[in-house]
């Protein structure tokens, strides 16, 4: 048992050091004038990934649309970036646009655009590479995507993700959790919405910078709190004051992928508010995971515990010091 649960927290702390923040895949289908279309995509590899040497996609286009010159695609920013114009016979309402497959199993977001009507956003995975176009778009999709993608971005956006665990880890005790957890949604939900409504705005690198130093702040403070149990520090005395001011940080992270993602701006409020919940749903997970492997943890003998908790916040530490270097000097 011992084990295991130290295992779960050192799996927890070692994924990021292979992994990045989330970075969406994006199909577009753009009317540019009557009758004529042109279809982008950005599909995001996994570093160090190969399969785009043995695997060239191939885009799906609508049955009453064909292409008027061959696909180009190229290799950018590790990531397969992709070009078709179209010429459609008629509205492709009905017909199916996406890729023949998502590489490394990833999702994607695919918007159709078309002149005088509103966007239609879909969410494409690895069993359904393709999206119908709809006769109207469809506000129960675009819930339902958005809540899907703001889910995932606390899951599996690392920096995000280790924040979290740290916070817990910190606080530890369930009501501080929660108004911890709290205060850091509305805070990044301030930024988010006020940096896509355009009232606000930092560029992404030093955004990123700060997420990084975010993390090693709490990581920082936790080593502390377990060489000195009684140790107030400033997160342990106002956990919800620290985890707003970082929600301020994150917040611009969050508008910063959904800028990447693109929002319907016939829909924008019901694709923010989806988001929004979306990211607070994964990070309740995230809390209740965590905040349950403590529990079991705490029947373990004391030197079993710290043990795991200094494995798992040292992690965290490293992790968080690499990506703030990365993002400073990279």
């Amino acid at each position: 048992m011992a084990r295991w649960l130290i295992g779960v927290f050192a799996l927890l702390a070692a994924l990021p050091l292979s992994a990045h923040e989330l970075r969406p895949s994006v199909v577009e289908l753009r009317e540019v004038e009557a009758g004529q279309y042109t279809m982008d995509w950005k599909v995001t590899l996994a570093v160090g990934s190969v399969a785009v040497l043995t695997s060239r996609l191939e885009p799906v286009i609508p049955a009453n649309c064909a292409f008027e010159s061959e696909p180009v695609q190229r290799m950018q920013s590790a990531a397969l970036m992709g070009r078709a114009s179209l010429t459609c016979e008629g509205p492709p309402a009905g017909g199916e646009f996406g890729l023949n497959e998502l590489l490394g199993k990833s999702d994607a977001i695919a918007r159709f655009v078309p002149l005088d009507e509103p966007t239609q956003s879909f969410r494409l995975t690895a069993d359904e590479p393709v999206a119908t176009i709809l006769a109207e778009p469809d506000m129960l999709s675009v819930l339902f995507d958005y809540f899907i993608i703001g889910a995932e971005h606390i899951v599996f956006g690392w920096d995000h993700l280790l924040f979290v665990i740290a916070l817990v880890l910190l606080v530890r005790n369930p009501w501080p959790v929660v108004k911890a957890a709290t205060a850091f949604t509305v805070a990044h939900s301030i930024t988010l919405v006020a940096t896509i409504l355009g009232y606000s705005g930092l560029p992404g690198r030093p955004v990123e910078a700060l997420i990084a130093l975010s993390i090693v702040f709490l990581a920082v403070e936790v080593a502390v709190v377990l060489r000195d149990p009684d140790r107030r520090t400033l997160t342990r005395s106002y956990p919800w004051a620290v985890a707003f001011v970082f929600g301020l940080v994150h917040g611009f992270g969050f508008a910063g992928a959904l800028a990447d993602i693109g929002l319907p701006q016939t829909q924008l409020a019901t694709a923010l508010f989806a988001f929004n919940i979306g990211v607070e749903g994964g990070q309740l997970l995230v809390v209740g995971l965590t905040m349950v492997i403590l529990t079991a943890l705490a029947r373990l003998p004391i030197q079993t515990q710290g043990q795991a908790l200094k494995l798992t916040t040292y992690t965290i530490g490293a992790v968080g010091s690499f990506w703030l270097i990365e993002r400073l000097v990279g």
